[in-house]
């Protein structure tokens, strides 16, 4: 059994689906097929019982012939009283035969007619499939008459007839019905078995095309390829060519801004690294040499070296970030007290920016992000602020009913430069000359899109810069809880 359901599993959709349609309908075929047979029948018997019992009306009864028990002798007699074209005797309750047709043979007679006989039941009639003398199957009707009277006058065995017809013209009927049946049934099986097969092929014509689509792209690496599907069609293979296509076009943005990323590292790496390496083969040349650079030039090279150090790490740190999965983020996420992220946040930066005038006004606000990502975007906003402020500039920071502002009174943001501002790797052409890996404002999108915010960056009245950052409340954690 397991390995045909083995051997089952192992065949195509299409042959499977043709097997189990042939199988249907066979099921069925053979169900309606057995079903007539037997109401055939049914109909074919109740029709020579009710022959029979006409027949049986038309015999004569023994106490008009003065029948006795002397006359029933061990050979029995043949008499033309009875039925011509039918089997018909009479019979003892001891089985004795003592009178048959003359044109027929005899009827096989068994216990059961002679406990019918011996039963005086005269309104009762059974029927049965017998044989005769020679082994002729029968249809039998057997009734009970009554006892005879013996030739003293007194009581004689009880006497019963018997009418049979031959079975040979219904069985026969009934073998053509079943032939007619069966290969009636085999051709539907048949029949159903190439629908089936038909109508799988037909039905996985989509999917074939669908397999084709996949097999080429697996082959080949093209994500532009596309599976057409109607708009009007709804049924299980176009919505699975319509996720396909989804995931497909997913791919290929994916694999787009992952090409994209890899070049704007690339390019971005490649100024901090030349720098570098030219600082280096300067200080390697001097000691090489023996002619070192004078103390003031040493120390602004390893000073500039130091720096581009550290622009490199900023610049690794901001990729890390940015390639982090949804799903490592997701473990993480919690209700934090958007407040506290703000003031550790401003911590940090005033030590950035000590000259500046920070003041913030902050209100509670709850929300479900990951801690750390969420105080870097804070600190990528306010660094932001800090390094477009002039000197001795002022920063207001205000966070209100989940909405946080961050205003600077730096020069501001051309309206030509606004939508491009978190585009990754974009800087803006009057800040390249100041540190930063173009990522950071990228970031705080995505941290911010993450936890279901929204985050913009505008020009203010007056001058400057107003980053705006909304993000939806979470429940408040209850007393003494840490929010983070």
């Amino acid at each position: 059994m397991n390995k045909l359901a083995r051997r089952y599993r192992a065949l195509p959709i299409r042959a499977r689906l043709a097997m189990l349609v042939a199988a249907a309908v066979a099921f069925a075929v053979a169900a309606v097929s057995v079903t007539c047979w037997f109401i055939v029948e049914r109909r074919l018997y109740a029709q020579l019982d009710e022959d029979l019992q006409k027949s049986l009306r038309s015999t004569t009864q023994p106490d008009q012939l003065q029948f006795t028990l002397d006359n029933c002798t061990d050979t029995p007699q043949s008499r033309g009283f009875l039925l011509r074209d039918k089997y018909s005797q009479l019979v003892t309750d001891d089985g004795k035969i003592c009178l048959f047709g003359a044109a027929s043979g005899r009827i096989k007679v068994t216990q059961a007619d002679k406990t019918e006989i011996e039963g005086l039941a005269p309104d009762t009639l059974y029927f049965r499939n017998g044989i005769d003398d020679q082994g002729n199957e029968l249809r039998v009707l057997t009734k009970p008459i009554g006892p005879t009277a013996t030739t003293t006058g007194g009581r004689g065995p009880n006497v019963g007839v018997l009418i049979a017809v031959p079975l040979k013209s219904t069985q026969t009927t009934l073998n053509d019905l079943a032939l007619v049946l069966l290969l009636v049934s085999a051709v539907g099986v048949v029949g159903a078995g190439a629908a089936g097969l038909a109508v799988a092929r037909a039905g996985l014509r989509p999917v074939d095309k669908l397999t084709e689509v996949v097999e080429h792209v697996a082959r080949t690496e093209d994500l532009t390829i596309r599976i057409p599907v109607a708009d009007v069609s709804e049924d299980e293979v176009a919505r699975l060519s319509r996720s396909f296509n989804s995931m497909t076009a997913s791919l290929a943005s994916s694999r787009e801004l992952q090409q994209q990323l890899i070049a704007d590292a690339g390019h971005e790496l490649r100024t901090p690294l030349t720098s570098l390496r030219t600082n280096i083969d300067l200080l390697t040349r001097s000691e090489e040499t023996g002619r070192p650079l004078p103390p003031e030039d040493r120390k602004a090279l390893l000073a500039s070296v130091k720096a581009q150090m550290t622009e490199l790490s900023a610049l690794i740190g901001d990729l890390q970030e940015l390639s982090r999965s949804e799903g490592q983020r997701g473990e993480r996420v919690q209700v934090v007290a958007l407040q506290d992220t703000v003031e550790a946040a401003l911590r940090r930066v005033r030590l950035r920016g000590p000259e500046l005038s920070i003041t913030a006004d902050l209100e509670p606000w709850y929300v479900r992000a990951e801690p750390s990502a969420l105080e870097r975007a804070v600190v990528n906003v306010l660094d932001n602020a800090v390094k477009f402020s002039p000197e001795a500039g002022t920063i207001e920071v205000r966070l209100d009913k989940g909405v946080l502002t961050v205003r600077d009174h730096g020069p501001g943001i051309p309206e030509d430069e606004l939508p491009h501002v978190f585009d990754r790797f974009w800087r803006s052409p009057g800040a390249r000359a100041l540190p930063g890996s173009g990522l950071g404002l990228s970031i705080v999108a995505r941290t911010v899109q993450q936890a279901g915010g929204e985050v913009a960056l505008d020009r203010a009245e007056g001058g400057g810069t107003v980053a705006t950052v909304r993000l939806p409340g979470a429940p408040t954690p209850p007393p003494g809880t840490p929010a983070g």
